[in-house]
Formats: C-alpha cells, sequence, structure tokens
C-alpha cells in the first residue's frame, strides 16, 4: 500500500512535469514564430514611451522652424508598431496637413524591392552571380572605361574594360556604370534619364543605350552608385517575358500585401501625393543664435538658408502621377505610403516570409547581408542590395553590426537591425535638403535611444 501511494506521488509529478514542459514548449514556438502583420501597440515590448515621444518634439520642432515640410516616422519592434506619426504638410500652401497614409516618391528604396524580386530567379537556376551580364544581354560586350573627358566639346577618349561586368558587379553597384560627375553631362547628352522620366522610354531601350556609354572604371575596381539596378531589371524582364511592373508587382507586392506602392499612381490616389519641395543652400554667412531668438529661429538660423519652397523641376514635382508612364525604373521609379514598406522591412527581418507568404529563401537573404565591396564602400559595407553595417562603422551609429539601411533622394529611408528586430522608417519629400539638418540620422536616433 505504501508503495502504491509514493508510486502514484511519483507518476503525478512526473505528469506534472511533462505538461509544464509542453506547455512552456508551445509558448516558446509561438514567441518565436515570426510575426506575420503589423499590429500598433500602446505598451511595446522592450520600448520606453515616453523616452520614445522625443521623436515627437524633435520633428515638430523642425516643422514648425520651416526647415521641413512634412513627415511620417514608423518605429516596428519585434512586429509592433510602437510609433507611426504624420507632421507637417502635404501641402504647405494650401495648408493640407500631411496624413499617415500619404503617398511618398520612393526614390532609391526601390533598389531593395527590385533587387529582391530579382533574386527570387536566382533562386530557381535562372543566372548565376559571377556570370557575365554580356551573356544574357549581349550590348554588355566589349564595354569602355572613360580615360579623358573635354568639357568644352563633351568628346572623350576611352581604353577597353579589362574584364566583364558581371551580374554581382551590378547588384554590388561596382560594375563602373556612373551617373556623376563628368558622366551626367555623358548620360544627358546620350537622352538618358539620371533616374525617372515623364517621356516615353522603355527600359529596354534605356538599358541598351547605357551599354554603349563609357564606365567610370574597370569592373570590379570601385564602387559606383548609378543605374545597375536598371540593368538587372532588364535582365529579370528578358529571362521572364513579363514587363518589369508586373514581375516585381506578382513576385514582391501583391503577395506582401503592398497594395498602393507602384511605378505610377492611378487617379483616384493621386491627391495623396505629397508635394515635394525644395530648400536653397544657406551661403556660409550665417550668424550664431542669440538668446533672445525663438527655437524656430535658432533652428534657421544653424541652417542659415531661405524659406521653403515647392519644387519647380520638370519631372520630380509632378512623377509618379503623369506623362507618358512607359518607363519603369527600377532603380527609383516606386512610390507609395510607409506602411507598405513597413511589410517589406519585416519580412527581411523575418527571414524572407510575410503575410503568410514566403518570398526568398532565408540562407538568400543572409548572403544579401554579407558585404560585398570590401572597402570600396568605406567604413560601411554594402551587400546585394542595401548598406551593411560593419565594426568599422559601428562607432558613427548607435544601429547594430548587420544593420541595413538604404534611403531615397527626395528624403526617404529605411533601417533594418536584425539584433534588435528593429525596423525605423522615415518618409519625406524634399530635395535639396540644404537645411543641415539630417533627418534621417533624427530619426534613427531618437527611435533607439527609446530602446530599453
Amino acid at each position: 500500500m505504501k508503495i502504491n501511494k509514493l508510486s502514484f506521488i511519483a507518476f503525478a509529478i512526473i505528469a506534472s512535469a511533462v505538461v509544464l514542459f509542453a506547455s512552456c514548449s508551445i509558448k516558446c514556438e509561438q514567441k518565436l514564430e515570426k510575426p506575420q502583420k503589423l499590429v500598433e501597440t500602446r505598451n511595446p515590448e522592450g520600448i520606453d514611451v515616453e523616452r520614445l515621444a522625443r521623436i515627437d518634439s524633435a520633428f515638430q520642432r523642425n516643422v514648425d522652424a520651416g526647415l521641413l515640410p512634412q513627415a511620417v516616422v514608423m518605429v516596428v519592434h519585434k512586429g509592433e508598431i510602437a510609433h507611426y506619426k504624420a507632421y507637417g504638410w502635404r501641402d504647405i500652401e494650401n495648408q493640407i496637413p500631411c496624413e499617415r497614409d500619404d503617398i511618398f516618391r520612393m526614390a532609391s528604396q526601390t533598389k531593395a524591392i527590385a533587387v529582391v524580386a530579382v533574386m527570387t530567379l536566382w533562386e530557381q537556376g535562372y543566372f548565376q552571380l559571377d556570370e557575365p551580364i554580356k551573356k544574357y544581354i549581349p550590348v554588355f560586350a566589349n564595354m569602355k572605361v572613360l580615360k579623358e573627358y573635354d568639357p568644352a566639346t563633351g568628346t572623350y577618349t576611352t581604353e577597353p574594360a579589362n574584364k566583364d561586368i558581371t551580374i554581382r558587379h551590378l547588384f554590388s553597384h561596382t560594375s563602373g556604370i556612373s551617373y556623376s560627375g563628368v558622366h551626367a553631362r555623358i548620360f544627358k547628352d546620350a537622352g538618358l534619364p539620371s533616374t525617372v522620366t515623364k517621356d516615353s522610354l522603355t527600359l529596354a531601350w534605356v538599358v541598351d543605350s547605357l551599354a554603349s556609354l563609357p564606365l567610370a572604371h574597370h569592373p570590379g575596381e570601385g564602387f559606383t552608385y548609378s543605374k545597375n539596378i536598371e540593368v538587372l531589371g532588364r535582365l529579370a524582364e528578358i529571362l521572364t517575358g513579363k514587363p518589369i511592373d508586373q514581375f516585381i508587382k506578382e513576385t514582391v507586392l501583391d503577395p506582401l500585401g503592398m497594395n498602393e506602392t507602384a511605378f505610377y499612381q492611378p487617379e483616384d490616389r493621386a491627391h495623396r501625393l505629397v508635394k515635394l519641395y525644395t530648400y536653397p543652400f544657406g551661403k556660409g554667412d550665417v550668424q550664431p543664435a542669440s538668446h533672445e531668438q525663438s527655437p524656430s529661429e535658432v533652428l534657421r538660423a544653424r541652417a542659415g538658408g531661405g524659406p521653403l519652397q515647392p519644387s519647380t523641376h520638370p519631372v520630380f514635382c509632378d512623377y509618379p502621377i503623369s506623362g507618358a508612364k512607359t518607363y519603369f525604373s527600377t532603380g527609383a521609379g516606386l512610390s507609395g505610403p510607409i506602411m507598405d514598406y513597413a511589410k517589406f522591412c519585416q519580412m527581411i527581418l523575418n527571414g524572407g516570409e510575410f503575410n503568410g507568404k514566403r518570398i526568398i529563401g532565408r540562407k538568400t537573404l543572409e548572403m544579401m547581408q554579407r558585404n560585398q565591396t570590401r572597402d570600396m564602400r568605406g567604413d560601411v559595407g554594402f551587400g546585394l542590395a542595401w548598406d551593411v553595417y560593419r565594426d568599422e562603422y559601428l562607432w558613427r551609429t548607435p544601429a547594430s553590426k548587420g544593420t541595413m539601411r538604404w534611403g531615397g533622394m527626395f528624403g526617404t529611408d529605411y533601417i533594418i537591425d536584425p539584433e534588435e528586430e528593429l525596423i525605423v522608417l522615415m518618409y519625406t519629400n524634399f530635395q535639396t535638403n540644404g537645411t543641415g539638418v539630417n533627418f534621417k540620422e533624427l530619426a534613427h536616433n531618437t527611435a533607439y535611444q527609446a530602446l530599453k
């Protein structure tokens, strides 16, 4: 009888332990599950919400000072939206406030989306990274490198490239293709747009024309940011037989639920496109701020420029709601609201899946996050789509090693920090920024300082 009682007690203890272990396993499994949707919360895990409110005061202060036309800032931590607010004006002149779901020109933030789409073809065996691009686009055979340029006449001399451009060179911006410096003039003389256009051009024509222009350096011998991703977009068209806008929509945008991101916005969303502003650079005669000045006057004194002005650029101010709408720039052409891009960033953070859909493989993304450029990018490394923060860069930022970041020429910016499970997005449309204030870093710093 005694033995039976002891046996029963032992059995009960073992059973309880099994139940407890199973319960812990379920909870651990649930905790490890990657977020498949983004949910706003008032009490985000691991964030001091009072300190996070410093984002509000920092951005509103710059709006009030007339240094920033508008901004939307979003902070996502462990799949929870901890901060999501709009500041300033969609249209200053007509006093239309900026809203959280306003549409912004994303410019070079387009690149990461296009690169992920193209890399799904690599996963399917359509190409290898170290193959020459001429294998698929023959006009890139026999490339030339610029030797001398005569600015008076626009003429130049070249020498043969010492190696072929590979597909990896294009992903990592080490091909030698350039639209900076004298190459901007060469681009213009050839009738090529540096970014987007309202003319009736096509990606095929632009890429073929690009292949006839001289490189800035021999392939693989420098980091030269340019229209490399347009070439990859054309590669995808050739391999799939689909227009690049359709391919990206089917491969990335639709599966992630990025329903309002597009190369050209339809008429019923055109009113939500924020107005593009510019700010003149200071002239070096800035006077020290005095104690009598208001905070807004102090900020303006530090900036030393004139007032914000609507952009009058013949293309940028109306893109993406006017023009021929035939050119799909995989390097600069997309526009959309910040929430859409947050879904894309969470997919990256999740290792390639979101919204219950796998877009790209986990190991593929790991490779894309490795530095491809040695020291050619300086302290910051560059992967196959974005900056990759190396040890050498960490003294400059609160972000973690391996953090991915890029932005766009009109002021949009994203940062993806796998170590902290953190996404920081800041959208504005503001070009050129002559204020002296780095609004991208302002978003990074005010978000990171709130982490517990």
